[in-house]
């Protein structure tokens, strides 16, 4: 696993204290349950060195502009590191502490089991937020391969603190997480890719009644493999780069997007444009979360 770290979009911005920050990017190289294809925990560094390669005027605007101050990889004492709780509690406190300087959390996983860790900070201070969920899989099981901290598992617990769910593109997911969403449709709510394909995204993008300040969730299987081939578990039929950005600027017009994460990416040695889509997509989510934006 690399060790060097480099500051999100340094080449363009200057890193700032932790307290003058608008965001604090987090990389937390976490992989412990991946369930087929490895190299989540070289996600962070990636998107971190690819974003070096990023241009500071983004589509008409400046996304990073308010300071951007990057975290050291966030992990557990190297006694605690095959321990999903410790994980949790390490991306908790770091999370907490951007919450506390007033910033906006900026996630790398990692695998997806990192979100639950964001969000229990969110609980910790009394937020009440929705989760937005980019994703090929539903994440809504119970346990998988003898954990309830499996990848497979994390929106299943974050829905279980108490917070509303949205989920968009998703394609592979199991009978017991059908049932789940069928068991809770005032909090659950989906959109799966091939209905997003053959009717587009719904108008209003959320429903009616979810939470106006949000935090997006985005697993980079997500998107369709042909954008994105670098991650454990591809699934033909995701969203394509432009309808995926799309809907995070309808998402973002009238809510407002309190933190976020891009995880899952597992780097392929020479494969560049698959790190720099990371990374380009996490500084698309930094200008959403601009104010006016």
């Amino acid at each position: 696993m690399s060790t060097t770290v480099t500051p999100f979009l340094g080449s363009e911005h200057p890193p700032v204290a932790k307290t003058e920050a608008r965001f604090h990017v987090i990389p937390v190289p976490m992989e412990l349950s991946v369930s087929y294809g490895s190299g989540a925990a070289e996600g962070p560094s990636a998107i971190l060195n690819a974003s070096d390669q990023l241009e500071a005027y983004e589509a008409g605007e400046f996304p990073c502009d308010g300071g951007i101050y990057t975290t050291a990889p966030v992990q557990p004492a190297e006694a605690e590191r095959s321990n999903p709780e410790a994980w949790l509690d390490a991306i908790e406190a770091a999370v907490g502490e951007a919450l506390d300087c007033g910033a906006k959390p900026v996630m790398l996983g990692g695998e997806h089991t990192v979100t639950l860790g964001a969000i229990r900070a969110f609980k910790a201070r009394g937020e009440e937020i929705g989760i937005v969920h980019f994703d090929a899989h539903a994440d809504l099981r119970d346990t998988y391969e003898g954990t309830k901290f499996s990848h497979a598992c994390v929106l299943r617990r974050c829905h279980e603190l108490g917070f509303p769910i949205v989920q968009f593109a998703t394609r592979a997911y199991c009978k017991e997480e059908a049932d789940y969403r069928a068991a809770h449709p005032k909090t659950l709510f989906a959109m799966d890719a091939e209905k997003l394909a053959l009717k587009g995204p719904p108008s209003p993008i959320l429903p009616k009644h979810f939470p106006k300040r949000i935090y997006v969730t985005f697993d980079v299987d997500g998107l369709d493999p042909s954008v994105m081939p670098s991650t454990g578990t591809p699934v033909p039929g995701g969203l394509l780069w432009y309808s995926a950005l799309f809907m995070l600027r309808e998402i973002a017009v009238d809510h407002e997007i309190v933190g976020c994460d891009v995880n899952e990416l597992a780097p392929i040695p020479g494969l560049h444009h698959a790190d720099f889509t990371a990374a380009k997509l996490t500084q698309r989510l930094m200008g959403l979360m601009q104010p006016n934006s």
